[in-house]
Parts: C-alpha cells; sequence; structure tokens
C-alpha cells in the first residue's frame, strides 16, 4: 500500500460504517456536507448514500480496491439528506421518496413526484429536523426507467398506471423500503412522523418495528396533465387522502 492510500484510508475510516442487514451487508458513507438552492434559499443538509453488498468486506480498503472494478455508475445507489438532529430531536419528518428521473429531473407534470420531493424538502426543513430517503431503485415503482418508459406508451393509449404495469407483467408495486429503514434506524429509535400518502410504507414501518407518531399527507401540484395519475392513486393503490385519514393502520401518540 502506498502512501496516497493511506492517506485515502485516513480519511474514509471514520466515513463509512458497515450495517449489517441478514446475510447481506449495508455501506453507509457520510456526512457530508451538502449545500441546497431550496426555493431561492441555501440550505446546509447533510448527505449520505448507501451501498448493499452481498458480501461483508472486512475494511476499508478491501471496499476501496473494489470500487473502480465494481461499474457502479451502471447501477444505481440511493441516498439519504438530513436535517438538524434527527437522532435527539423530539420529532423528526420522514420522507421515503422514490427516484422518478421525469418528475424530479425534467419537471414532468404527468406526475407529482418533482412537487412532492421539493415540498417534502422544505417541510422538513421548516420544521427543523428530518431526513429525505432518495431510493434509486424504486423508478417506476420498481419497475425501472425503460419499463417505465414503455408503461407510459400504454398509458397514454387509455391505460391507468396500475394497468400499465400489469399489462407489462410487473405487479403495482414493487418497491422495497427494507434498505432504507435499516438506514434510518442508524439514525433514529424515536418516534417518526412520515411524511406520505402511501399506506404501503407506513406498513413496511410498522413490520419493521418502527415506532410512527403520525402521518403529513402531501398532495398538490394537480394539473389536466396529471389529475388521471393521481385519481389512480387513491382509487386504485390505496393512496390516503389529504384530510389525513389514516385507515386504522396506527394509532396517533
Amino acid at each position: 500500500m502506498n502512501n496516497y492510500d493511506e492517506e485515502v484510508v485516513l480519511l474514509l475510516q471514520d466515513k463509512v460504517r458497515l450495517i449489517p442487514s441478514g446475510r447481506t451487508s449495508i455501506y453507509l458513507v457520510g456526512p457530508i456536507k451538502m449545500p441546497i438552492n431550496l426555493q431561492g434559499k441555501v440550505v446546509d443538509f447533510t448527505w449520505y448514500s448507501w451501498l448493499k453488498g452481498e458480501e461483508t468486506m472486512g475494511n476499508i480498503t478491501c471496499m476501496i480496491d473494489r470500487l473502480s472494478r465494481a461499474n457502479l455508475a451502471e447501477l444505481q445507489q440511493s441516498s439519504v439528506l438530513v436535517y438538524g438532529d434527527i437522532q435527539h430531536a423530539e420529532q423528526s419528518l420522514i420522507r421515503f421518496h422514490s427516484i422518478c428521473h421525469t418528475g424530479d429531473i425534467f419537471g414532468s407534470k404527468r406526475c407529482d413526484c418533482g412537487y412532492q420531493l421539493k415540498q417534502s424538502m422544505a417541510q422538513i426543513v421548516d420544521h427543523g429536523h428530518g431526513a429525505l430517503f432518495y431510493l434509486a431503485n424504486h423508478e417506476g415503482r420498481g419497475i425501472g426507467l425503460f419499463s417505465k418508459a414503455i408503461a407510459y406508451i400504454l398509458q397514454e393509449n387509455g391505460y391507468d398506471t396500475v394497468d400499465a404495469n400489469l399489462k407489462l407483467g410487473f405487479v403495482d408495486d414493487a418497491r422495497d423500503y427494507g434498505d432504507a429503514i435499516e438506514v434510518l434506524k442508524t439514525f433514529r429509535t424515536k418516534p417518526v412522523t412520515l411524511i406520505t400518502n402511501n399506506p404501503r410504507k407506513l406498513e413496511a414501518l410498522l413490520k419493521a418495528g418502527m415506532s410512527i407518531r403520525g402521518r403529513v399527507p402531501l398532495w398538490g401540484d394537480v394539473s389536466e396533465y396529471n389529475e388521471k395519475y393521481l385519481k389512480t392513486k387513491m382509487e386504485r393503490s390505496g393512496h390516503l387522502n389529504s384530510r389525513g385519514d389514516h385507515k386504522g393502520l396506527f394509532t396517533l401518540n
């Protein structure tokens, strides 16, 4: 090992954390300072990213050696933006946000994802403590970007979001929140308030043993382009309405 490698190891040894997760392992890197332009103001977040591995690499040196050979640019890695002291704060807002290439990056009006991304970040900042988990393998409810593009063609020919996925051989919603929840547990053990309309996210937290204090609905940016999409979310995917009806999923503390 040369001097450069030793310097790199010293810089990273306190920044990379191993999270055992059953037969696999999750590597969490951070914290990293992340100033973000949010509604015209620069807000200081702290950024982390994680990588799931099928084997446990014994040390930082081994992990670094494999990075350049793993071709991770061809895969997707998730990350989390943290604001404030989410470990000790009595109340903390959490958002599990599924990547949406078209909505988050291009600003597409076919969905409300871009609006939800920025709005949830603003709500976390206004609240003072929280985290936004950006889940990179959740594109198109877990079917991937290419399959989502094909599903869009079906939607342009009369199919709704659910039927388009089903016609292509997928389930309505293939997303899994297990890894994100494992990372969340490293930050916080106290109850969380989830920013969501999706009861499956609440159920995933409960099944993982997390305590939920409440739910913050996140509806908005309704237009002629996404009205059918939003209606399908409620009528066929069971998304909760803006009145905060949680349908008995949990008892508010």
